[in-house]
């Protein structure tokens, strides 16, 4: 299977979220999974919560021992990266793990801001 493919298939199931679409979700959890350097030079959605990559799924297994708190199996995840690529297989990731109603945020950061919304200077310490 190809990566295309690959990522075709984990957006059948996401009811992925456009960035003008983002302010008006209630029950949300916005989760940014870009590395640092990028949530530095671009900065940030207004109360997203970094978490890195590799331990994504740790900190967002809504029955796990190391999850954050502030969510539960029933609130929306919306995972973003730079363009909206690898959030999708992400998102999808957490499906798996328990959260069914993750997505993630089309076209990624880079969408929300040439749309004109909020962000905050970067970057704020990564969940680790």
């Amino acid at each position: 299977m190809s990566v295309e493919q690959l990522l075709e298939e984990a957006r059948r199931s996401l009811a992925r979220v456009e960035p003008h679409e983002l302010a008006e979700l209630d029950d949300v959890l916005v989760v940014d999974i870009r590395p640092r350097e990028n949530r530095a030079a671009e900065g940030e959605i207004p109360g997203s919560v970094p978490v890195e990559r590799i331990v994504l799924e740790w900190r967002l297994d809504p029955a796990g021992e190391s999850r954050i708190p502030g969510f539960t199996a029933d609130t929306t995840v919306v995972v973003f990266c730079n363009e909206g690529y690898s959030s999708s297989l992400a998102a999808r990731d957490l499906q798996r793990v328990g959260l069914p109603k993750a997505t993630d945020l089309v076209g990624g950061f880079r969408a929300y801001a040439a749309a004109g919304l909020p962000v905050r200077p970067g970057p704020t310490e990564a969940v680790t």
